[in-house]
C-alpha cells in the first residue's frame, strides 16, 4: 500500500510539472507575439521591362564561295584567313591537268586546220596570177579568197582550242587566264580550304566545284537564332534587340529584328522558330564570324512608373490586395489595381497612394 501512494504521488508531481511548464512556453509565446512587428515598404519609382532570350550565332549575311573556272591542281595560294581582298585580286592559281583524249584531239584537228590552210593558200596563189593576167574574172578569185581567210580562222580556232586545253585560256581571248582563281566580292577571306597540290574541279551541271576560298563583308552581319513558340507571337519585324556575345564579357550590341520564319522546326520536344537580325556595328569594330550570341528582346516595358514588389501582394480570386499601416502594427487592407509585371516587380496602377506604407508578410520582428 505504501509503495503504491509513493507511485501515485510521483505521477501527480510530474503531471504538475508537465501543466506548469505548458502554461508558462503558452504566456512566452504569447508575451512574444504581442512584441511582434512587421516590416513595411513603399512604393516606388522604377522601370519594368520582359524580355526573352533567343540563343544563336553571329554570321555574315553574305558568304560567297570561290571556285575554279578550271579543273586542275592547286599551283599556288596567295591568301590566307583574315585578309582582305577587293574584286579581282588573285586568291589562287591552278595548273591545268588537260584530258590526254581532248588533248590529241585538239593537236589532230590543229594539223588538219594547217593542211587544209597550205592547200588553200595554194589555190589562192595561182588563181591570183590567173586574175592578173585576166584569164579569170575577179568573181572567180573571190571562192579562193574567201577558202584562204576560212581556213586561217581555222587554224586560229583550233590554237584556241590546243591552249585551252593546256593552258584553261584562249591565246586570242585578251582575258585573264582563267587559271587566275579570283575574289568575286570586296571582303574578308573567312576559309581557305585548299592547299598546293590539292586537285580542284570546276562547277558544272553535275558538280558544286572545289571551294577554294569564303569571302564575306564583315561589316554586314546578322543575328542567327531561335526562339519558342510560346513566344514568338509576341515578336513582331522592326523590334531593338540587344546582344550579349558569350566569347566578350560586358560587350552590348544593338540589333534590328529583320525576319521570323513562317515555319517552326521541332528540337528536343519543342517547337522553335527561327529569326534573323540585321546587327548594328559601329564604325571600326569587329566581330568574329561564328560567335555565340543571345538576343534579349523586349517584349514590352515601363520607364519611370509607381511599382511594388510582387511579394506584397495578396489574392483572393481575381482581387489583388496589400495590407497597409495605418497605426503601430495595426494594418488595413487594400485592394489595388496592378499592371505590368516581370514576376519580382508589378506596376501600381491605384488602390494606395505613393506614400503608403505596405505590409511585409512574413516577415516579423520582435522588440
Amino acid at each position: 500500500m505504501k509503495k503504491g501512494r509513493v507511485i501515485a504521488l510521483l505521477v501527480f508531481i510530474v503531471l504538475v510539472l508537465v501543466a506548469a511548464g505548458y502554461t508558462l512556453n503558452h504566456l512566452f509565446e504569447q508575451e512574444k507575439q504581442e512584441a511582434a512587428s512587421f516590416r513595411t515598404e513603399q512604393p516606388r519609382m522604377g522601370d519594368i521591362v520582359i524580355k526573352t532570350v533567343a540563343a544563336g550565332s553571329i554570321q555574315p549575311r553574305q558568304e560567297i564561295l570561290i571556285k575554279p573556272q578550271i579543273s586542275g591542281i592547286v599551283r599556288r595560294v596567295l591568301v590566307e584567313a583574315g585578309d582582305q581582298v577587293r574584286t579581282g585580286d588573285v586568291i589562287a592559281e591552278v595548273t591545268v591537268v588537260p584530258d590526254m583524249g581532248a588533248l590529241s584531239s585538239a593537236e589532230t584537228r590543229l594539223q588538219r586546220a594547217r593542211i587544209n590552210l597550205e592547200d588553200a593558200e595554194m589555190n589562192a596563189d595561182r588563181n591570183r596570177s590567173l586574175l592578173e593576167q585576166g584569164i579569170i574574172a575577179a568573181a572567180d578569185y573571190q571562192v579562193f579568197d574567201i577558202a584562204l581567210k576560212q581556213a586561217k580562222e581555222e587554224v586560229y580556232a583550233a590554237e584556241d582550242n590546243l591552249k585551252i586545253i593546256q593552258d584553261g585560256v584562249a591565246a586570242r581571248s585578251g582575258r585573264t587566264s582563267n587559271t587566275m582563281i579570283a575574289a568575286t566580292i570586296d571582303g574578308m577571306v573567312l576559309d581557305v580550304p585548299v592547299k598546293k597540290g590539292n586537285s580542284v574541279i570546276e562547277a558544272n551541271n553535275f558538280n558544286e566545284g572545289t571551294t577554294v576560298a569564303a569571302v564575306a563583308d564583315m561589316q554586314d552581319l546578322v543575328f542567327l537564332g531561335k526562339i519558342d513558340e510560346s513566344e514568338v507571337e509576341k515578336l513582331s519585324v522592326g523590334m531593338d534587340i540587344q546582344l550579349t556575345i558569350g566569347a566578350i564579357e560586358g560587350l552590348t550590341i544593338p540589333a534590328a529584328l529583320e525576319y521570323i520564319s513562317p515555319k517552326g522546326v521541332e528540337e528536343a520536344g519543342a517547337i522553335q522558330f527561327e529569326i534573323k537580325a540585321a546587327v548594328q556595328l559601329t564604325k571600326g569594330q569587329f566581330l568574329r564570324a561564328g560567335y555565340s550570341a543571345n538576343a534579349n528582346v523586349v517584349l514590352d516595358e515601363r520607364r519611370e512608373v509607381l511599382v511594388i514588389a510582387e511579394s506584397l501582394v495578396q489574392y483572393e480570386g481575381q482581387t489583388s490586395y496589400v495590407e497597409i499601416a495605418v497605426a503601430e502594427n495595426v494594418f488595413e487592407r487594400r485592394d489595388v489595381d496592378l499592371g505590368l509585371s516581370d514576376g519580382i516587380t508589378v506596376e501600381l496602377l491605384s488602390g494606395i497612394d505613393a506614400d503608403a506604407s505596405i505590409k511585409v508578410w512574413n516577415q516579423p520582428q520582435y522588440r
